[in-house]
């Protein structure tokens, strides 16, 4: 059997925060100190926590996609907030790789219960990391999972879970492209769109 890289759940204790994302990405640019307390809601320790989680994520982008998530628009930002979330949570990238952008093909909006369960079980089996999830961890991983595609506007919202198709201007799409194109399938983009980039 093919070796799977472990997953990473640390995206429990934090969702998407674009805007907390972008004024670390400035701070940091800037050589300047971050203060752990304003990302814990007062709580130096949540703070802390929250700090690592998104440095963790600026540290996957490349130096274009920092400029852009520190200077784009804010469209632009959360597509690269989110991207740098796909390259650290790869549980979250391949459910939506696999799922999502699978049912988006053959136009089909609506994500199941179904189909989060089907994908968790068949991840499962490949991660024995996940077999000793409690049912407590694995809830939060499912609501935050949703949460974070909701913020990133990939769904509608976390009730009906409506997938929203993604357009991205030619600036994100080249900013990402230079790095691997095959991120573009985080935003649902065919396999012949990707092949028709350069």
């Amino acid at each position: 059997m093919a070796k799977t890289n472990k997953y990473n759940f640390s995206f429990t204790g934090f969702s998407l925060r674009v805007n907390e994302m972008t004024k670390v990405a400035e701070a940091m640019n800037e050589g300047l100190p971050v203060e752990m307390v304003d990302f814990g809601d007062g709580n130096r320790n949540t703070g802390q926590r929250r700090l690592v989680e998104i440095k963790k994520r600026l540290k996957k982008l490349t130096d274009k996609e920092l400029h852009l998530l520190i200077a784009g628009d804010f469209i632009s930002q959360k597509q690269i907030a989110f991207l740098s979330v796909c390259k650290v949570h790869t549980f979250i990238r391949d459910f939506v790789v696999e799922v999502l952008r699978e049912k988006l093909l053959v136009f089909d909006y609506q994500i199941t219960e179904g189909d989060y369960i089907s994908f968790y079980r068949r991840k499962s089996e490949l991660h024995p990391e996940m077999e000793n999830l409690t049912d407590r961890t694995q809830s939060a991983i499912r609501q935050v999972t949703f949460k974070i595609l909701e913020e990133a506007g990939i769904i509608d919202n976390t009730k009906t879970k409506m997938i929203q198709p993604q357009l991205l201007d030619a600036n994100v799409i080249n900013t990402i492209a230079s790095d691997n194109e095959q991120w573009l399938k985080v935003f649902f983009m065919s396999d012949m769109d990707i092949e028709n980039i350069n």
